[in-house]
């Protein structure tokens, strides 16, 4: 019996020192892993610092096309805005005067506070010179066909004072459908 138990801790001893000897070896394993990966962990470091200027580029350069999508989200092309309104105009009148109020990136257009208005973002009022008395109503109709046209509304139809023609002050307002959208986000 104690031949047994004598040869029983003998087992026992062996295997806890087997047992002992594999944690041991896989312990080295594991830190030698562990400093290979560090290693690697610097040598990639190393070489993204070479890089370090390049990813300081993209950034300011993501971060500019987001500021110019801000600042040029409210951008309107006047001048295919008035040649469509000349477009829509009868032969023979000519727009002598403009003024432009429009949002801006920072400060959105102010309302009409006329529930029957329609919301807007920018108003063109123009003068025009017409050698014949011009028909209003033809004139507001014509002008709907402009990008974003929300209304039109003729403010003044005088004669010339010195009898050439007729003088007209027009207003029309318009929608974000005149926004040129040339700063927006590029989908893929």
């Amino acid at each position: 019996m104690v031949r047994r138990v004598w040869a029983g801790v003998v087992v026992v001893a062996v295997g806890v020192g087997i047992v002992t000897g594999w944690a041991v070896m896989d312990r080295s394993a594991a830190e030698q892993d562990l400093r290979s990966a560090q290693d690697e962990t610097t040598s990639l470091a190393q070489q993204q610092g070479q890089f370090r200027d390049v990813r300081t580029t993209e950034s300011a350069t993501t971060l500019l096309e987001a500021a110019q999508q801000v600042g040029g989200a409210t951008e309107v092309d006047w001048s295919a805005t008035l040649r469509s309104v000349q477009s829509k105009l009868p032969s023979g009148v000519q727009i002598t005067g403009v003024t432009v109020d429009s949002a801006s990136a920072t400060e959105a257009y102010a309302q009409s506070d006329d529930p029957l208005q329609g919301q807007r973002i920018a108003t063109l009022t123009f003068d025009a010179r017409s050698a014949t008395l011009p028909s209003v109503p033809d004139w507001l109709s014509a002008v709907r066909g402009v990008p974003g046209f929300v209304d039109a509304n003729a403010n003044s139809v005088a004669r010339s004072e010195d009898g050439s023609g007729y003088a007209v002050n027009m207003t029309i307002h318009l929608d974000e459908k005149a926004f040129d959208d040339r700063y927006a986000a590029k989908k893929d």
